[in-house]
């Protein structure tokens, strides 16, 4: 049995409006938060520390992908819409404003305040 996944850090350079947005966006819940933490947790315990990077505040962007039920995605495309955020169907941004129909379920991807590259999906990949 391999090991399982418990918490990361997130750079973010305003980490308490970072973490507002994954809560908004993925239904996530704030816990305590400690030191230059701004603290988030998923469903399965999994948490996300969002906090700024030593300056000058540079750092590279990651992707991160989320499984959610219909709901949950239909809710995140309906805020990023009401928000005038951009979103697109493919990672590469060709198909802007729209979702994809790929692995048998739905998908989006867009960006956080701090410009990490996240995607929300219906179905598992595997």
């Amino acid at each position: 049995m391999s090991a399982t996944f418990n918490h990361t850090i997130v750079a973010a350079a305003d980490p308490q409006e970072s973490a507002q947005f994954y809560v908004d966006i993925l239904g996530a819940e704030h816990v305590q938060t400690w030191g230059p933490f701004a603290n988030i947790m998923l469903t399965g315990g999994v948490m996300l520390q969002f906090a700024a990077p030593p300056p000058p505040y540079e750092f590279s962007p990651v992707h991160m992908a989320f499984l959610c039920d219909d709901a949950q995605f239909d809710r995140a495309v309906a805020l990023l819409t009401d928000r005038g955020l951009d979103y697109w169907a493919d990672p590469q941004r060709a198909k802007p404003q729209e979702t994809n129909t790929e692995h048998g379920g739905r998908g989006v991807y867009f960006l956080d305040p701090a410009g990490h590259y996240l995607e929300l999906i219906t179905q598992p990949y595997l």
